[in-house]
């Protein structure tokens, strides 16, 4: 039973040992790295933006594609109007996505700091 005790106590005492190193060498990395959070967020911000405007861009010109085909072969009067009321959301939706990089690029200089000055 004391033999237990002493593995168990070195074991914890190793263990906090190793949690006050991780602590000292993150607290000593962090004026190295000299990013803010809302830095980091914002280049991560980007990338995701970036990524979801190449696959949308895809997907839209696919679904466009397949709409343009159903118009054109179909006979069907409703599937026509159907197709081109898909077509005009596709077209909407695409031009949303891709404008909302260029006003948030436009108006991140208008009010940084948490200043808005017109």
């Amino acid at each position: 039973m004391v033999k237990q005790k002493k593995i168990g106590g070195r074991l914890q005492a190793a263990y906090w040992s190793m949690v006050g190193m991780g602590s000292a060498l993150l607290i000593s990395l962090q004026p190295v790295m000299a990013d803010t959070i809302w830095d980091r967020f914002s280049t991560i911000m980007q990338d995701v933006y970036g990524k979801v405007v190449g696959i949308s861009t895809i997907v839209a010109v696919t679904v466009a594609a397949i709409a343009l085909v159903v118009r054109m072969v179909s006979r069907n009067q409703r599937a026509v109007d159907e197709a081109t009321s898909w077509l005009k959301r596709i077209v909407i939706t695409w031009i949303v996505l891709n404008s909302l990089g260029f006003i948030v690029a436009y108006l991140q200089p208008l009010i940084a700091g948490g200043t808005y000055t017109p």
